[in-house]
């Protein structure tokens, strides 16, 4: 059975739309889709990486983390409070290394 990756299968060839944040060679960052956050970014290699310990190239946590900074001092974040989140193993849902920025308050589901 194949991994479900959301974000190769619909973000990255553009099969859903989502607001894009900042976009880099390797790295797209855009709000999530179905938000657990009152601000909630998700941050994703371009290229498929299924999960930390396959990281080849450790530059690529540079650029990510580059590019989470650009998003929290845009907002200043960093004046109100954020998290920055990853899952690993049953805790990942979609197959593909992602960070969540989160801010602000959860959203409570029904």
């Amino acid at each position: 059975m194949e991994d479900k990756d959301f974000y190769c299968d619909f973000v990255l060839n553009n099969k859903i739309e989502v607001k894009r944040e900042i976009e880099t060679t390797s790295v797209l960052s855009f709000h999530h889709t179905n938000p657990s956050w009152t601000f909630h970014v998700v941050v994703v290699p371009k290229q498929h990486i299924s999960k930390i310990t396959t990281v080849e190239d450790v530059s690529l946590f540079k650029e990510i983390f580059s590019v989470i900074k650009e998003i929290i001092l845009k907002y200043k974040l960093d004046e109100i409070n954020y998290k920055v989140i990853t899952n690993g193993g049953d805790f990942q849902d979609s197959k593909h290394l992602h960070f969540h920025l989160v801010s602000g308050e959860p959203i409570l589901k029904k």
